[in-house]
Protein backbone atom coordinates (compact mmCIF):
# COMPACT_ATOMS: atom_id res chain seq x y z
CA UNK A 1 0.00 0.00 0.00
CA UNK A 2 1.48 3.36 -0.98
CA UNK A 3 1.54 6.02 1.72
CA UNK A 4 -0.90 8.20 -0.16
CA UNK A 5 -3.50 5.46 -0.51
CA UNK A 6 -6.27 4.47 1.83
CA UNK A 7 -6.70 0.84 2.75
CA UNK A 8 -10.43 0.19 2.87
CA UNK A 9 -11.77 -2.31 5.40
CA UNK A 10 -15.43 -3.32 5.47
CA UNK A 11 -16.53 -4.44 8.92
CA UNK A 12 -19.64 -6.56 8.33
CA UNK A 13 -21.77 -6.60 11.46
CA UNK A 14 -20.18 -3.51 13.00
CA UNK A 15 -23.08 -2.88 15.39
CA UNK A 16 -22.56 -6.13 17.31
CA UNK A 17 -20.51 -6.89 20.40
CA UNK A 18 -17.36 -7.77 18.46
CA UNK A 19 -18.00 -5.58 15.43
CA UNK A 20 -18.08 -2.41 17.53
CA UNK A 21 -14.74 -3.28 19.11
CA UNK A 22 -13.15 -4.00 15.73
CA UNK A 23 -14.39 -0.78 14.13
CA UNK A 24 -13.32 1.25 17.15
CA UNK A 25 -9.84 -0.27 17.23
CA UNK A 26 -9.26 0.31 13.53
CA UNK A 27 -10.47 3.90 13.75
CA UNK A 28 -8.18 4.73 16.68
CA UNK A 29 -5.10 2.68 15.81
CA UNK A 30 -1.71 4.24 15.04
CA UNK A 31 -1.72 5.15 11.36
CA UNK A 32 -5.53 5.07 11.31
CA UNK A 33 -5.62 7.99 8.88
CA UNK A 34 -4.54 5.54 6.18
CA UNK A 35 -7.46 3.26 7.00
CA UNK A 36 -10.91 3.80 5.56
CA UNK A 37 -13.42 1.91 7.71
CA UNK A 38 -16.83 1.08 6.24
CA UNK A 39 -19.22 -0.24 8.87
CA UNK A 40 -22.30 -2.26 8.01
CA UNK A 41 -25.27 -3.11 10.21
CA UNK A 42 -28.76 -4.44 9.70
CA UNK A 43 -31.32 -3.95 12.48
CA UNK A 44 -29.10 -1.46 14.33
CA UNK A 45 -27.86 0.63 11.42
CA UNK A 46 -27.25 4.30 12.21
CA UNK A 47 -25.66 7.40 10.70
CA UNK A 48 -22.20 5.86 11.08
CA UNK A 49 -22.98 2.64 9.24
CA UNK A 50 -24.35 1.31 5.97
CA UNK A 51 -27.56 -0.69 6.30
CA UNK A 52 -26.97 -4.11 4.77
CA UNK A 53 -29.08 -7.26 4.80
CA UNK A 54 -26.69 -10.15 4.21
CA UNK A 55 -29.58 -12.32 3.03
CA UNK A 56 -30.23 -9.92 0.13
CA UNK A 57 -27.69 -10.98 -2.50
CA UNK A 58 -28.35 -7.98 -4.74
CA UNK A 59 -27.77 -5.61 -1.82
CA UNK A 60 -24.51 -7.36 -0.95
CA UNK A 61 -23.32 -7.11 -4.56
CA UNK A 62 -24.24 -3.42 -4.72
CA UNK A 63 -22.37 -2.76 -1.46
CA UNK A 64 -19.16 -4.29 -2.79
CA UNK A 65 -19.42 -2.45 -6.08
CA UNK A 66 -19.87 0.87 -4.28
CA UNK A 67 -17.15 0.58 -1.64
CA UNK A 68 -14.65 -1.85 -3.24
CA UNK A 69 -12.95 -2.81 0.02
CA UNK A 70 -9.42 -4.16 0.16
CA UNK A 71 -10.34 -6.38 3.10
CA UNK A 72 -13.56 -7.59 4.68
CA UNK A 73 -14.00 -8.65 8.30
CA UNK A 74 -17.18 -10.70 8.74
CA UNK A 75 -18.36 -10.34 12.33
CA UNK A 76 -22.06 -10.88 11.55
CA UNK A 77 -23.56 -14.29 12.28
CA UNK A 78 -26.36 -16.14 13.97
CA UNK A 79 -24.43 -17.01 17.12
CA UNK A 80 -27.20 -18.20 19.47
CA UNK A 81 -26.97 -22.00 19.72
CA UNK A 82 -30.61 -22.47 20.74
CA UNK A 83 -31.84 -20.35 17.81
CA UNK A 84 -29.65 -22.32 15.42
CA UNK A 85 -30.92 -25.61 16.81
CA UNK A 86 -34.55 -24.58 16.41
CA UNK A 87 -34.10 -22.97 12.97
CA UNK A 88 -31.11 -24.55 11.21
CA UNK A 89 -32.22 -23.16 7.84
CA UNK A 90 -31.90 -19.61 9.17
CA UNK A 91 -28.53 -20.41 10.71
CA UNK A 92 -27.29 -21.80 7.42
CA UNK A 93 -28.59 -18.84 5.42
CA UNK A 94 -26.59 -16.38 7.54
CA UNK A 95 -23.58 -18.45 8.61
CA UNK A 96 -22.96 -20.32 5.34
CA UNK A 97 -24.84 -19.00 2.32
CA UNK A 98 -24.26 -15.30 3.05
CA UNK A 99 -20.57 -15.96 3.65
CA UNK A 100 -20.32 -17.76 0.32
CA UNK A 101 -21.80 -14.71 -1.42
CA UNK A 102 -19.36 -12.39 0.38
CA UNK A 103 -16.47 -14.65 -0.65
CA UNK A 104 -17.59 -14.57 -4.28
CA UNK A 105 -17.89 -10.79 -4.32
CA UNK A 106 -14.55 -10.39 -2.59
CA UNK A 107 -12.83 -12.68 -5.06
CA UNK A 108 -14.07 -10.56 -7.94
CA UNK A 109 -12.44 -7.52 -6.29
CA UNK A 110 -9.26 -9.27 -5.21
CA UNK A 111 -10.20 -8.47 -1.60
CA UNK A 112 -9.12 -10.48 1.45
CA UNK A 113 -11.81 -11.93 3.72
CA UNK A 114 -11.35 -12.57 7.44
CA UNK A 115 -14.36 -14.42 8.87
CA UNK A 116 -15.07 -15.02 12.55
CA UNK A 117 -15.81 -18.59 13.59
CA UNK A 118 -16.17 -20.43 16.88
CA UNK A 119 -14.65 -23.00 19.22
CA UNK A 120 -17.95 -24.88 18.89
CA UNK A 121 -16.65 -26.54 15.71
CA UNK A 122 -15.08 -29.01 18.19
CA UNK A 123 -16.79 -31.51 20.49
CA UNK A 124 -14.85 -30.48 23.60
CA UNK A 125 -13.51 -33.93 24.50
CA UNK A 126 -9.77 -33.51 23.79
CA UNK A 127 -8.48 -29.95 24.37
CA UNK A 128 -6.42 -28.02 23.54
CA UNK A 129 -7.45 -27.79 19.89
CA UNK A 130 -5.07 -26.75 17.12
CA UNK A 131 -6.19 -25.22 13.80
CA UNK A 132 -5.67 -28.47 11.89
CA UNK A 133 -7.44 -30.74 14.40
CA UNK A 134 -10.49 -32.53 13.02
CA UNK A 135 -13.73 -30.63 13.77
CA UNK A 136 -16.69 -32.48 15.28
CA UNK A 137 -19.48 -30.03 16.15
CA UNK A 138 -22.16 -31.14 18.59
CA UNK A 139 -24.92 -28.73 17.57
CA UNK A 140 -26.40 -26.88 14.61
CA UNK A 141 -24.55 -23.66 15.47
CA UNK A 142 -21.14 -25.36 15.38
CA UNK A 143 -22.04 -27.20 12.18
CA UNK A 144 -23.20 -24.03 10.44
CA UNK A 145 -20.00 -22.20 11.39
CA UNK A 146 -17.88 -25.14 10.22
CA UNK A 147 -19.75 -25.22 6.91
CA UNK A 148 -19.19 -21.47 6.62
CA UNK A 149 -15.44 -21.94 7.17
CA UNK A 150 -15.33 -24.52 4.41
CA UNK A 151 -17.42 -22.42 2.01
CA UNK A 152 -15.08 -19.46 2.48
CA UNK A 153 -11.80 -21.35 2.14
CA UNK A 154 -13.04 -23.37 -0.84
CA UNK A 155 -14.00 -20.13 -2.57
CA UNK A 156 -10.63 -18.49 -1.88
CA UNK A 157 -7.80 -20.36 -0.10
CA UNK A 158 -6.08 -17.01 0.55
CA UNK A 159 -8.93 -15.95 2.85
CA UNK A 160 -8.80 -16.52 6.59
CA UNK A 161 -10.91 -17.89 9.44
CA UNK A 162 -10.43 -16.70 13.02
CA UNK A 163 -11.95 -19.05 15.59
CA UNK A 164 -12.88 -17.49 18.92
CA UNK A 165 -14.40 -18.76 22.19
CA UNK A 166 -16.85 -17.07 24.57
CA UNK A 167 -16.67 -13.29 24.04
CA UNK A 168 -17.41 -10.41 26.38
CA UNK A 169 -16.72 -6.70 26.21
CA UNK A 170 -18.32 -3.24 26.20
CA UNK A 171 -22.02 -3.95 25.87
CA UNK A 172 -25.32 -2.23 25.15
CA UNK A 173 -27.42 -4.82 26.99
CA UNK A 174 -26.72 -7.57 29.51
CA UNK A 175 -27.59 -10.33 27.02
CA UNK A 176 -25.02 -9.34 24.40
CA UNK A 177 -22.64 -11.81 26.05
CA UNK A 178 -23.12 -15.00 28.03
CA UNK A 179 -20.71 -13.43 30.55
CA UNK A 180 -22.56 -10.20 31.30
CA UNK A 181 -25.95 -11.93 30.98
CA UNK A 182 -25.23 -13.59 34.33
CA UNK A 183 -25.09 -10.26 36.17
CA UNK A 184 -28.81 -9.59 36.89
CA UNK A 185 -29.28 -13.06 38.41
CA UNK A 186 -26.11 -12.65 40.46
CA UNK A 187 -27.30 -9.32 41.88
CA UNK A 188 -30.84 -10.58 42.48
CA UNK A 189 -29.57 -13.66 44.34
CA UNK A 190 -28.13 -11.39 47.04
CA UNK A 191 -31.70 -10.42 47.98
CA UNK A 192 -32.71 -12.55 51.00
CA UNK A 193 -36.21 -12.83 49.56
CA UNK A 194 -34.94 -14.44 46.34
CA UNK A 195 -33.71 -18.00 45.74
CA UNK A 196 -30.07 -18.79 44.93
CA UNK A 197 -28.91 -18.50 41.32
CA UNK A 198 -27.95 -21.79 39.66
CA UNK A 199 -24.82 -21.49 37.51
CA UNK A 200 -23.24 -24.06 35.20
CA UNK A 201 -20.13 -25.62 36.73
CA UNK A 202 -19.74 -28.37 34.11
CA UNK A 203 -18.37 -26.69 30.98
CA UNK A 204 -15.00 -24.94 31.00
CA UNK A 205 -14.93 -21.69 29.06
CA UNK A 206 -12.18 -19.21 28.16
CA UNK A 207 -13.75 -15.73 28.26
CA UNK A 208 -12.07 -13.49 25.70
CA UNK A 209 -12.25 -9.69 25.79
CA UNK A 210 -13.50 -8.13 22.54
CA UNK A 211 -11.02 -5.19 22.65
CA UNK A 212 -8.23 -7.81 22.74
CA UNK A 213 -9.72 -9.62 19.74
CA UNK A 214 -9.91 -6.27 17.94
CA UNK A 215 -6.17 -5.79 18.51
CA UNK A 216 -5.57 -9.29 17.09
CA UNK A 217 -7.65 -8.49 14.01
CA UNK A 218 -5.88 -5.17 13.49
CA UNK A 219 -2.57 -7.06 13.56
CA UNK A 220 -3.86 -9.51 10.95
CA UNK A 221 -5.07 -6.67 8.75
CA UNK A 222 -1.72 -4.92 9.05
CA UNK A 223 0.00 -8.09 7.89
CA UNK A 224 -2.29 -8.23 4.87
CA UNK A 225 -1.81 -4.54 4.06
CA UNK A 226 1.95 -4.99 3.86
CA UNK A 227 1.67 -8.10 1.67
CA UNK A 228 2.15 -10.77 4.37
CA UNK A 229 -1.37 -12.17 4.14
CA UNK A 230 -2.41 -14.73 6.76
CA UNK A 231 -4.61 -17.42 5.25
CA UNK A 232 -6.39 -20.57 6.34
CA UNK A 233 -7.44 -21.31 9.92
CA UNK A 234 -6.30 -19.19 12.86
CA UNK A 235 -7.44 -19.14 16.48
CA UNK A 236 -7.35 -16.78 19.44
CA UNK A 237 -8.44 -17.33 23.02
CA UNK A 238 -8.24 -15.99 26.51
CA UNK A 239 -6.03 -18.15 28.72
CA UNK A 240 -8.04 -18.25 31.96
CA UNK A 241 -10.22 -21.39 32.23
CA UNK A 242 -13.45 -20.95 34.16
CA UNK A 243 -16.99 -22.23 34.32
CA UNK A 244 -20.00 -19.92 34.40
CA UNK A 245 -20.10 -20.59 38.16
CA UNK A 246 -16.51 -19.29 38.40
CA UNK A 247 -17.40 -16.28 36.25
CA UNK A 248 -20.39 -15.53 38.47
CA UNK A 249 -18.23 -15.65 41.59
CA UNK A 250 -15.79 -13.18 40.05
CA UNK A 251 -18.58 -10.83 39.00
CA UNK A 252 -20.05 -10.99 42.51
CA UNK A 253 -16.67 -10.08 44.00
CA UNK A 254 -16.28 -7.22 41.55
CA UNK A 255 -19.70 -5.84 42.48
CA UNK A 256 -19.14 -6.57 46.17
CA UNK A 257 -22.47 -8.37 46.47
CA UNK A 258 -23.12 -11.38 48.71
CA UNK A 259 -24.51 -13.55 45.94
CA UNK A 260 -26.09 -16.91 46.68
CA UNK A 261 -24.81 -19.20 43.92
CA UNK A 262 -25.41 -22.91 43.36
CA UNK A 263 -23.01 -24.93 41.20
CA UNK A 264 -24.84 -26.99 38.56
CA UNK A 265 -22.45 -29.88 37.82
CA UNK A 266 -24.38 -31.61 35.06
CA UNK A 267 -25.41 -30.03 31.73
CA UNK A 268 -28.97 -28.70 31.67
CA UNK A 269 -29.10 -27.05 28.23
CA UNK A 270 -31.54 -28.52 25.73
CA UNK A 271 -28.98 -27.78 22.98
CA UNK A 272 -25.85 -29.94 23.41
CA UNK A 273 -22.71 -27.97 24.16
CA UNK A 274 -19.06 -29.08 24.31
CA UNK A 275 -17.34 -29.39 27.68
CA UNK A 276 -13.92 -27.83 26.96
CA UNK A 277 -12.91 -26.38 23.57
CA UNK A 278 -9.71 -24.59 24.56
CA UNK A 279 -8.24 -23.13 21.36
CA UNK A 280 -4.48 -23.05 20.85
CA UNK A 281 -3.41 -19.53 19.79
CA UNK A 282 0.18 -20.39 18.88
CA UNK A 283 -0.02 -19.53 15.19
CA UNK A 284 -0.83 -15.88 15.83
CA UNK A 285 1.42 -15.65 18.88
CA UNK A 286 4.35 -16.78 16.70
CA UNK A 287 3.67 -13.77 14.45
CA UNK A 288 3.77 -11.39 17.42
CA UNK A 289 0.01 -10.85 17.24
CA UNK A 290 -2.11 -10.82 20.37
CA UNK A 291 -3.12 -9.21 23.64
CA UNK A 292 -4.83 -10.62 26.73
CA UNK A 293 -6.42 -8.47 29.41
CA UNK A 294 -6.85 -10.28 32.75
CA UNK A 295 -10.51 -11.16 33.26
CA UNK A 296 -10.85 -9.52 36.68
CA UNK A 297 -9.56 -6.15 35.49
CA UNK A 298 -11.59 -6.30 32.26
CA UNK A 299 -14.87 -7.16 33.98
CA UNK A 300 -14.27 -4.50 36.65
CA UNK A 301 -13.80 -1.89 33.93
CA UNK A 302 -16.96 -3.00 32.14
CA UNK A 303 -19.17 -2.99 35.21
CA UNK A 304 -17.76 0.30 36.52
CA UNK A 305 -18.74 1.96 33.25
CA UNK A 306 -22.38 0.95 33.51
CA UNK A 307 -24.06 2.66 36.48
CA UNK A 308 -27.56 1.63 35.33
CA UNK A 309 -27.12 -1.85 36.76
CA UNK A 310 -29.94 -3.75 38.49
CA UNK A 311 -30.60 -2.77 42.08
CA UNK A 312 -28.06 -4.42 44.37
Amino acid sequence: MRASEHFTVAVIGASGLLGRAIAGELASAPGAKQWRIVRTAHSRADAHSVKLDLLDRDAVSAFFREFAPDAIVVAAAERRPDVCENDPAHARALNVDALRVIASEARSLGAWVLSISTDYVFDGTAPPYFPDDAPAPLNAYGQSKLDGERALLESDPASCVLRLPLLYGPFTGWNESAVTSLTPAIVESADPARPPASMDAWATRYPTFTPDVAVVIRGMLEHHAKGATISGITQWSGDEPMTKFDIAQRIARTLNVDAKLVAQRTPTDTTPRPRDCHLDSGRLEALGIGRRTPFDSAIATLLANYPDMPDQ
